[in-house]
């Protein structure tokens, strides 16, 4: 079971996933993604995953970079549990901005 869900934290959007994001879940995330185009701050929040795959990583890469072409200041918050492992395997902690909590995550896109 999966959940998509958009929140606003003062003036930053939150995309924010749990449970496991596959393959299923992935047109959620896609359309989550898409209905926060235009916005300023972004924050993928990951911290509720338990699992994710390669559909909904792809979904998660394409959605940010989507997000950075327009302008908008993007970080991703990643679990610190077995979901992380496919960002590390792929190199994606390292070439997204990535931060370790959604507090942080604020914090870096209000510097």
């Amino acid at each position: 079971m999966h959940a998509v869900v958009i929140e606003q934290s003062g003036r930053t959007r939150v995309v924010r996933g749990s449970g496991e994001l596959d393959a299923f879940a992935a047109p959620d995330l896609s359309s989550a993604f898409d209905a926060i185009r235009g916005e300023r701050s972004v924050v993928a929040d990951l911290t509720r995953v338990s699992f994710i795959d390669s559909t909904a990583l792809g979904v998660i890469v394409r959605g940010v970079r989507a997000l950075h072409e327009d302008g908008a200041r993007v970080q991703v918050v990643l679990p610190a549990g077995s979901a992380r492992r496919i960002f590390e395997i792929t190199a994606l902690d390292r070439a997204l901005p990535v931060a370790a909590s959604q507090r942080a995550a604020l914090e870096a896109l209000d510097a």
